[in-house]
């Protein structure tokens, strides 16, 4: 079986990369989109992560043929009502830019105090074949956003944000121990549960657990539109 992922962030690949291997999945050859050098970019955007994760997954598959994860990720900051939020790559403007997106969000939060500057990384995963969504799953971790950034690994956000249990940031963490804690990391050994639970045995997985992590009812709401909740009482 083969399983694209549907990004080009080098930081992404080698997060996801790393848990894949590191869960000894023999019957599981992944390949990038270095593969489809004609592939059309996705739009992002979608309402949620979840939305954005469902939309590339989808779209790639269809594009390649091939089963495919695609993820979607970023920061919410309390005090910012949640921004930069789905943002959080273009917070900035275009082109991307980590070091203009990390300036931009140190202005936005100048004057707040520190014990009001908590925040969480958010990631959604979809899994997709190109005619349905197979699997999604969603996770966060919190933290504090700093005046200013501290240490050179990770990407993005990193250097910002503080785990105050460890007192470092995440661009401080080797990458095992910021993979163990991370949003992505957790996201991504849901996904790897789930593929060694359900479609390596043939069996068809859905969204419903995923949706009802983040505290929405599956009911009638589309899956691709379904929020993740940031709030302190949200279920993990």
């Amino acid at each position: 079986m083969q399983i694209l992922l549907a990004t080009l962030n080098a930081g992404k690949l080698r997060e996801i990369e790393r848990e894949m291997r590191k869960a000894n999945l023999p019957d599981i050859q992944i390949r990038t989109r270095a593969i489809l050098p004609a592939a059309r970019n996705v739009a992002e955007d979608r309402p949620t992560f979840l939305g954005n994760a469902v939309k590339k997954a989808r779209d790639y598959a269809s594009q390649s043929g091939m089963l495919t994860l695609a993820d979607d990720s970023g920061l919410c900051v309390d005090a910012l009502a949640g921004e930069p939020g789905v943002l959080s790559a273009r917070y900035a403007g275009e082109p991307c830019n980590d070091t203009a997106n990390n300036a931009k969000l140190l202005h936005a939060l100048a004057g707040v105090p520190a014990a009001h500057r908590t925040a969480k990384f958010v990631c959604a995963m979809a899994l997709a074949d190109p005619t349905s969504t197979v699997a999604v799953v969603q996770a966060w971790v919190e933290g504090l956003i700093l005046s200013g950034p501290r240490g050179a690994n990770g990407f993005g956000y990193d250097p910002l944000f503080l785990i105050p249990t460890l007192g470092q940031t995440t661009a401080e963490l080797p990458l095992d121990q910021k993979s163990a804690l991370s949003h992505r990391g957790q996201a991504i050994r849901k996904m790897i549960a789930l593929l060694q639970t359900g479609i390596l045995t043939g069996v068809k997985i859905h969204g419903v657990p995923a949706a009802k992590s983040c505290g929405a009812s599956p009911g009638p709401t589309p899956l691709e539109e379904l929020p993740i909740k940031t709030s302190a009482s949200a279920q993990r």
